[in-house]
């Protein structure tokens, strides 16, 4: 009997007080949303809940932490691809195989092999689609006499050297090559093992310790034909000598 007596006296003021609530949110609603909204951001300011800045995402990238940075720059190669008569298909497929956008290629064949087969090699660079739209592969047109161990050879080189410092100086190194050497690795794992050297590097293996060549090299005359004559000859040696410079020191590589 005790415990209903109780309960009665619960309830009542748990009556009273929903009317009381009731009243009040029907109250603010009378007041317009904003203003209920209003209230109610005022009502929970009180409390130190952690509020929470609206955000977005732009602002967070902005806001984050800075990109890492950038690898190394990727370098660039400078290619002379040269061969002779009968050459031409081998240097097609070699040009094609060291390819890639960031190098520079010239190719040269030299005056013995047949004008058709130039021809031939000016009009598939000319009208190679990637070719054409990147504008760095050149054919030395002009073709020289290359005697294989003669100065022609030495003067081939340079000349390609020239063409390729002529139409764009964007590379850092330079590679001789022959339509007979064919790349073991594919251009971008060169360029990715070279992009941590040092520019000023070379690999021209050299010494000035020329021990027997100083006789047998550095002090026979050689004559090369190639510069003079429109066909190929071999180097013819003088049986004269002379003797070594004193202005410059020789080197062999």
């Amino acid at each position: 009997m005790m415990l209903m007596i109780m309960e009665k006296k619960w309830i009542f003021p748990f009556v009273i007080t929903s009317i009381v609530c009731i009243f009040f949110l029907v109250s603010s609603f009378n007041m317009g949303l904003v203003s209920s909204v209003h209230n109610i951001n005022s009502i929970f300011s009180i409390f130190p809940m952690g509020q929470r800045k609206p955000g977005y995402v732009e602002s967070k990238i902005e806001s984050g932490s800075p990109l890492p940075p950038s690898g190394p720059p990727i370098p660039r190669f400078a290619y002379l691809i040269s061969g002779s008569k009968g050459d031409l298909e081998k240097l097609w497929r070699v040009l094609h195989a060291l390819y890639h956008p960031r190098n520079q290629y010239v190719v040269h064949l030299d005056l013995e092999s047949p004008a058709e087969e130039r021809l031939t090699l000016a009009s598939r660079t000319k009208n190679n689609t990637m070719f054409s739209k990147m504008g760095n592969v050149y054919m030395i047109t002009k073709a020289n006499m290359v005697t294989y161990r003669g100065p022609t050879m030495v003067a081939n080189t340079l000349h390609a050297c020239a063409i390729l410092l002529k139409r764009n100086k964007d590379w850092d190194w330079f590679i001789n090559l022959s339509a007979s050497d064919y790349p073991l690795v594919t251009q971008d794992d060169l360029l990715y093992a070279f992009s941590t050297l040092n520019r000023d590097l070379n690999f021209i293996e050299h010494t000035s310790e020329l021990g027997w060549k100083l006789d047998k090299r550095a002090m026979p005359l050689i004559i090369d034909p190639g510069l003079y004559l429109s066909t190929k000859t071999e180097v013819v040696w003088a049986s004269q000598k002379r003797k070594l410079p004193t202005a410059f020191k020789l080197f062999t590589g």
